[in-house]
């Protein structure tokens, strides 16, 4: 930032350029990746709304955690395979696995591959 600028000049400043900003209170903040949370645990959080756009700044102690792999049963298979109209288990499979373990969006995704 520029040094020396009080905060309510600042403040002033970010106001005439269409900046406005607010704190947000919050005991955690979790960011889901693709294979693993970030949580930053006693954050401050500052939201900025900047001509429609939200800009969000975090700041706190960060910790990573991987994801838990969801268990796919021989049924869970199954049901797909029956539900989707398909008959590759492997394809069954991989798409559960893409869900997450998620019956029911496998499912759809599998048929709408089939369209």
């Amino acid at each position: 930032m520029m040094p020396n600028l009080d905060p309510r000049a600042m403040k002033k400043m970010m106001e005439s350029m269409g900046m406005r900003s607010k704190e947000i209170e919050a005991s955690k903040v979790t960011i889901e990746g693709k294979d693993s949370y970030i949580v930053i645990s006693n954050p401050q959080v500052v939201a900025i709304d900047f001509q429609g756009s939200m800009i969000f700044q975090i700041t706190g102690t960060p910790s990573e955690k991987p994801k838990a792999k969801a268990e796919i049963s021989a049924e869970d298979v199954a049901l797909v395979m029956q539900q989707s109209g398909i008959s590759d288990e492997g394809m069954a499979r991989h798409a559960l696995e893409e869900s997450n373990g998620d019956i029911a969006a496998a499912i759809i995704s599998l048929k709408k591959e089939k369209e």
